[in-house]
């Protein structure tokens, strides 16, 4: 469980669709039409010897199985070039403004 639908500081207010306790009760309910043991899903059960294999360590690290997927990023040159592309334009854009400054001023005087 992540959240149990209640704002965290000494108040407790009901933060409408934000627990997860609708969630766990659809789970448990749902319980027999999904793989029990797919370490990969929110939830899932844990046979009672690997647990105690597991000195009875309740940790979901211990038993829940993470999937890393690998982020693939454009090359340096390209992220670079954007770069430069943006600093480009926001050079242009100050000194538009620096022009608009100095017509104010004239016209001011």
């Amino acid at each position: 469980m992540e959240a149990d639908g209640y704002s965290l500081d000494d108040k407790r207010t009901f933060i409408d669709g934000k627990g997860d306790i609708p969630d766990i009760i659809e789970q448990f309910r749902a319980r027999r039409e999904r793989d029990p043991t797919d370490r990969k899903a929110k939830c899932f059960f844990v046979p009672t010897a690997e647990i105690r294999e597991n000195n009875y360590d309740l940790s979901i690290s211990r038993y829940k199985e993470i999937e890393y997927e690998e982020v693939e990023y454009e090359a340096p040159e390209v992220i670079i070039e954007k770069i430069q592309a943006l600093e480009s334009q926001i050079q242009q854009n100050l000194n538009e403004l620096k022009g608009m400054l100095k017509e104010s001023k004239q016209v001011s005087r």
